[in-house]
């Protein structure tokens, strides 16, 4: 690889770091005064996206690396509310990825504007799990929020899981319903705990 090709990625490098920066513009509608970054919901969507691959005999690496590149344009249109869109018309993502891989390497660029295409296109299994993935983030980030006291965010849940496809999305979405966002960490003590003393 050329040192302009390095010089490329280190830049893309230094770009996608700016998704840590931005944040999920839609939750200061419901008071959120504080919402997490574009980089932390990619994170927990790269990683449910693994799960219902898996759960579901897709493609799982290819599916998490969908999610990865989901919102990646978003570093440079910024993160653009579904009430913001009514009104607004970023470029499409697959143009935006075109100016953001153009100084990488050829095998880069094509990596990333191809994941970039299937995700928007849909047509695989592996983006519509990756979009799953997506919403399911959503969903379960306004469970967290909704038991923090911010009330207004039943709109986000009921969107989110009307949006879901694959089966196995809708049952981890009623699951995430049923369950209390601390449970993990309750369970987690209750079972450390030494038993009461006779």
């Amino acid at each position: 690889m050329d040192e302009q090709g390095l010089q490329g990625l280190a830049r893309f490098a230094y770009e996608l770091g700016h998704l840590k920066q931005s944040a999920r513009t839609g939750w200061w509608m419901v008071g959120v005064s504080h919402p997490e970054s574009v980089a932390e919901h990619t994170l927990r969507t790269a990683l449910l996206g693994f799960l219902l691959a898996e759960m579901e005999g897709a493609d799982a690496a290819r599916t998490a690396v969908l999610c990865l590149v989901h919102d990646v344009a978003e570093t440079r249109t910024g993160d653009i509310p579904r009430m913001g869109k009514e009104y607004l018309r970023a470029a499409p993502a697959l143009q935006v990825t075109a100016d953001q891989v153009r100084d990488l390497p050829e095998q880069a660029a094509a990596a990333v504007a191809g994941a970039v295409d299937e995700f928007e296109a849909q047509q695989s299994i592996e983006a519509r799990l990756a979009h799953d993935a997506d919403r399911l983030e959503c969903l379960v980030q306004a469970r967290e929020y909704q038991v923090q006291g911010y009330e207004q965010v039943a709109p986000w849940i009921e969107s989110s899981r009307a949006d879901l496809r694959s089966l196995t999305a809708k049952r981890l979405a009623e699951a995430c319903l049923e369950v209390s966002p601390g449970d993990w960490w309750r369970d987690f003590l209750a079972q450390r705990r030494p038993p009461a003393p006779e």
